[in-house]
């Protein structure tokens, strides 16, 4: 059940989408990668289509075959991991064969994979919704993220690598996780120097980041394909399990909003990416982008930012302005739902 909230005012940047009258029509296939239980954006794209009077299927992949976004997919394919070496032709094959015309990585482990062999999908007609190399790889490394907020004058929680602790002069609590993880797996607390030790040794690859009090939030912002920012929808992470938000709600922070957009544009992302802040007394640290849809990116559609429905839109060369800010302020539950196959 979604309680839903309507507030008349916007924040300043407030803009309208104008379509170009001059757009073309064609079938659109979207290809979801890594689908896994990712059932909601599956189904969003599916309402996209439909919405948009688009003729086109929502096919997906992933390589464990009992992947519950493959049972509410179109069509589906099994496929070989990411890491492996015959995964990329394999996905191209699919895109020639299925004539697929929107690729959504969904993993931040293929990201860069895709963002790199772009070129290879356009030939094939397919465009990749991802952000550039460069851009995918500061957002994958969370200490260099840190030194890239660092260098750009962007507020960011203090992050170390074990060998600059300082173990005479550590303020706790302390944040440790790994440089590459995602989600909440393998992120602990420490307020000691014995569990200090202990997590660096334990993490794989760690960095210790100072410990920020504040409310959390997760933004969804949606770049065109030439980096213009469209839509910036902050979401106020109420409950979380496993990484992802099951309890949120969007709010209308103009300082949020506004700061979010310049980060995105000073790293020129491109479609949709979370991008995860604290904010406490008026002020903002960002802690980290993951360049892709989110788990609880459905709040934003719902909201009013549908950016599979923007993404169609371009896709078919249709011209949409910034409509930052405006959306309804909206609170989402998430549930568990079985499937049975």
């Amino acid at each position: 059940m979604n309680v839903r909230y309507v507030i008349s005012n916007t924040c300043p940047l407030s803009f309208f989408i104008q379509e170009n009258a001059g757009a073309f029509e064609m079938d659109i296939n979207v290809l979801i990668t890594s689908a896994s239980r990712k059932v909601g954006l599956v189904e969003s794209f599916k309402a996209a289509l439909k919405q948009e009077k688009v003729n086109g299927k929502v096919i997906t992949v992933d390589n464990n075959p009992l992947s519950a976004a493959f049972y509410v997919s179109d069509k589906y394919y099994t496929v070989a991991k990411s890491s492996k070496s015959e995964f990329m032709p394999m996905i191209l094959d699919i895109c020639e064969k299925e004539k697929i015309k929107l690729l959504i990585p969904t993993r931040d482990g293929e990201l860069l994979l895709f963002a790199q062999n772009k070129q290879l999908f356009k030939k094939k007609g397919t465009t990749v919704m991802v952000s550039p190399p460069e851009a995918i790889e500061i957002c994958n490394d969370k200490y260099l993220f840190y030194k890239y907020l660092k260098k750009n004058n962007i507020p960011t929680p203090s992050t170390y690598l074990p060998n600059q602790i300082n173990l005479a002069s550590v303020t706790y609590p302390l944040i440790i996780k790994s440089k590459s993880g995602s989600g909440s797996k393998g992120i602990f607390k420490v307020e000691n120097e014995k569990q200090l030790r202990f997590f660096l040794d334990y993490v794989s690859d760690p960095i210790a980041q100072e410990f920020v009090r504040g409310k959390e939030y997760t933004i969804d912002l949606f770049s065109d394909f030439s980096g213009t920012v469209l839509s910036v929808v902050p979401r106020e992470r109420i409950e979380t399990f496993g990484g992802e938000s099951y309890k949120g709600k969007t709010v209308k922070d103009c300082q949020i909003i506004e700061e979010t957009k310049k980060l995105a544009e000073k790293l020129g992302t491109i479609g949709h990416i979370t991008v995860q802040c604290i904010e406490n007394d008026g002020e903002i640290k960002f802690i980290e982008i993951n360049p892709r849809f989110g788990g609880g990116a459905s709040l934003g559609f719902a909201a009013g930012a549908n950016t599979p429905a923007m993404l169609l839109k371009l896709l078919r060369g249709k011209k949409l302005n910034p409509s930052i800010g405006d959306f309804e302020e909206r609170v989402m539950l998430r549930y568990t739902k079985d499937v049975f196959i």
